[in-house]
């Protein structure tokens, strides 16, 4: 079958798209920017990608009228503004009108449960995209789910943050609405499993976990498995803007995205229909099995996708590769060249591991500093850390810097930073092969706005003696202590 797979990028796209091509599907992955969508090689035969954005309808032109199904894996969830709901609205739209010129029978929603009274904007949102989905030629099959626990997932992390950092936590009257968690391996399961069936045709289902708890029992039960103790004391007097903030600041979320959770969860997310089992029997983990399967995927270094892949900069726009060449006019840049004698595949590993739990090799309280700044004025801060210890690809995170490029053969890795400043920076690491020897070429660059960026870089310039010089040298010099391999599962759907 021929399917359009949209939020190919997302958290979930990415999880789905390998299992739609392990079941002989041929893939067309609609993306805003071809440049940060990675295929892996097992799969570029199966799959097209195709430049489009669901705002834009005249750039959907280019899409094929052979789809015979499509996976609709939009929201706004982490989106900007008061606006996101037309945006949502729009961008449905658009895809309707798309869709109605194809051959296509059927469309998949990934919704969220909303059968309770009061909805926040973002359910209600959700509840209206799936109104403009109806309007299409093809039948409409929506899935209703809470919150989703997997290695990556923005709730999980963020409940995964708020345990493993607050050993007591005064909370938010909403850490007793009631919720009924799934795993997203179940989730995945529907997905694939509602694809072409009739009998899904124009239904709504709801899918959750066996387990009905409120958030402060998954937050204990996930101490429980951490094997912590734990102590939550709730008071009603936290409104939500104070409760967003809490969250903003304890964990590694963004404040959109904060907010939006927030909003969201004062509403109970339980199933009360479950007819999906009829149709489709399925046992779903329970939320401790699916909160240790989350915690072995991380420990394997095997986290397919997170929610941090999403951008969150204001000061960076949608197509980020465009900024992946340093602009060579109207930058102030801090250079190192340190020539070394050690393998260089051993320098390149450790550039390729900065930042996370290793840390920015020099002064690493200075940049827990400035990380700290940066969230006290609406940015990012360190906490996002990185998806994996010792792998990085074009798109990911580390901490608040945005991966550009990461190029092994050339041995180059450009960074570019999404915290909040008075102007653009990069910083890039290369290895440079030379007739008396290997160097390390270590580019700090920043392209001022204004008099304020000009004050900042030269403010900040008795900082960059101390941090930059001794990264460079320890970025040569560290070894990493040995440790025992982890086998790693290859499969996709975890």
């Amino acid at each position: 079958m021929k399917l359009l797979l949209t939020g190919a990028n997302g958290y979930i796209g990415k999880r789905l798209l390998p299992l739609l091509v392990e079941q002989q599907h041929e893939v067309v992955c609609v993306v805003r920017d071809p440049r940060r969508f990675d295929v892996p090689e097992t799969l570029k035969e199966k799959v097209q990608v195709i430049q489009g954005d669901l705002l834009r309808p005249e750039t959907l032109l280019a899409l094929p009228t052979d789809i015979e199904a499509a996976y609709y894996l939009v929201h706004s969830m982490g989106g900007s503004g008061n606006s996101f709901d037309k945006a949502e609205e729009d961008s449905a739209t658009n895809f309707v009108n798309y869709l109605n010129t194809t051959i296509a029978r059927q469309i998949i929603y990934l919704s969220g449960i909303s059968n309770d009274k009061n909805l926040s904007k973002h359910l209600t949102s959700r509840r209206h995209v799936e109104d403009v989905l109806d309007n299409a030629s093809a039948h409409l099959t929506v899935l209703r789910a809470a919150i989703i626990i997997g290695s990556g997932s923005a709730s999980f992390e963020i409940i995964r943050d708020l345990v493993e950092k607050l050993p007591v936590m005064v909370t938010p009257k909403w850490l007793n609405s009631k919720c009924q968690p799934i795993a997203i391996r179940d989730v995945l399961t529907y997905l694939t499993a509602v694809l072409g069936r009739e009998d899904c045709f124009e239904k709504r289902f709801e899918i959750g976990g066996p387990d009905i708890l409120t958030y402060k029992q998954m937050l204990l039960k996930l101490a429980e498995v951490r094997h912590l103790k734990r102590f939550i004391f709730t008071l009603p007097v936290l409104t939500p803007r104070l409760s967003s903030y809490w969250l903003y600041f304890v964990t590694s979320t963004s404040y959109t995205i904060a907010r939006s959770l927030v909003d969201s969860l004062r509403n109970d997310a339980v199933v009360k229909d479950s007819s999906i089992q009829q149709i489709i029997p399925h046992n779903c983990l329970n939320y401790e099995e699916a909160v240790k399967l989350a915690f072995s995927k991380i420990e394997q270094n095997a986290v397919v996708s997170s929610w941090k892949d999403a951008l969150v900069s204001g000061t960076m726009a949608l197509n980020y590769m465009d900024f992946v060449q340093i602009p060579e006019h109207g930058v102030l840049t801090d250079k190192q060249r340190l020539k070394f004698d050690r393998d260089p595949d051993e320098v390149m590993a450790n550039i390729w591991s900065i930042g996370g739990n290793r840390g920015w090799y020099k002064t690493d309280f200075l940049w827990s500093i400035r990380g700290l700044l940066d969230k006290m004025v609406g940015g990012v801060g360190l906490r996002r850390g990185r998806r994996s210890p010792d792998h990085v690809f074009a798109g990911d995170t580390i901490d608040f810097w945005r991966v550009l490029l990461a190029d092994k053969k050339s041995r180059r890795m450009l960074l570019y930073a999404e915290m909040k400043l008075p102007g653009e920076a990069w910083l890039q690491f290369k290895i440079c092969e030379e007739p008396d020897g290997n160097y390390l070429e270590q580019l700090a660059a920043f392209r001022p706005d204004g008099l304020l960026g000009r004050l900042y870089w030269y403010m900040l310039l008795p900082f960059h003696f101390i941090i930059f010089g001794g990264m460079a040298r320890n970025i040569i010099g560290y070894k990493p202590p040995q440790k025992q391999l982890n086998i790693r599962n290859s499969k996709y759907s975890t």
